[in-house]
């Protein structure tokens, strides 16, 4: 499949079947996320991943949703504000290189047949706590993954080109 179907393919999915993911297929997703680019190459990123029943009910607190802690697999992925390159101005990339890892790792899920949904609405003090997680790194997002149980996927909702892209000015 195309780059561009592979994309289309790729949606959030909240309803996942009681099905464990094969531990080669999350070393995968983990892969496509260690390759994935930084900035100037510092690689600010670090990931969790949750399978234990005990650790997820403690993730799960900082988003409390039914479909959510029935995921097979979650993963925190975090970023170290330590050692993330800051551009002149100070603005800090660090969500940004995780950001990407979490984009190469949901299309790698995609192409593997697995699910997964980006969640970025959670209690972050709650995520911090759950994983002790030393106080420079912070849970930037979290990935639910697994085999979907949707029936029906919905018709994304995208703008017009034109309404996205402007040529030489805005």
């Amino acid at each position: 499949m195309s780059f561009l179907e592979l994309a289309e393919k790729r949606h959030s999915v909240r309803k996942f079947k009681d099905q464990v993911v094969e531990k080669d297929k999350i070393l995968s997703i983990l892969e496509a996320a260690r390759i994935s680019p930084s900035a100037v190459n510092y690689q600010p990123r670090h990931f969790i991943v949750i399978t234990d029943e005990e650790v997820k009910a403690k993730i799960v607190e900082a988003y409390p949703r039914k479909w959510f802690q029935e995921a097979p697999v979650i993963i925190a992925a975090c970023g170290d504000h330590s050692v993330s390159w800051k551009r002149k101005d100070g603005k800090d990339h660090c969500d940004i290189d995780v950001a990407i890892a979490v984009d190469h790792m949901t299309l790698a899920a995609a192409d593997l047949g697995l699910g997964t949904c980006w969640i970025c609405a959670f209690d972050s003090t709650v995520a911090h706590k759950a994983l002790n997680l030393p106080e420079n790194y912070e849970v930037v997002a979290l990935l639910a993954i697994g085999y979907s149980a949707e029936e029906e996927i919905k018709e994304k909702k995208r703008k017009n080109i034109e309404e996205i892209v402007s040529w030489d000015k805005f």
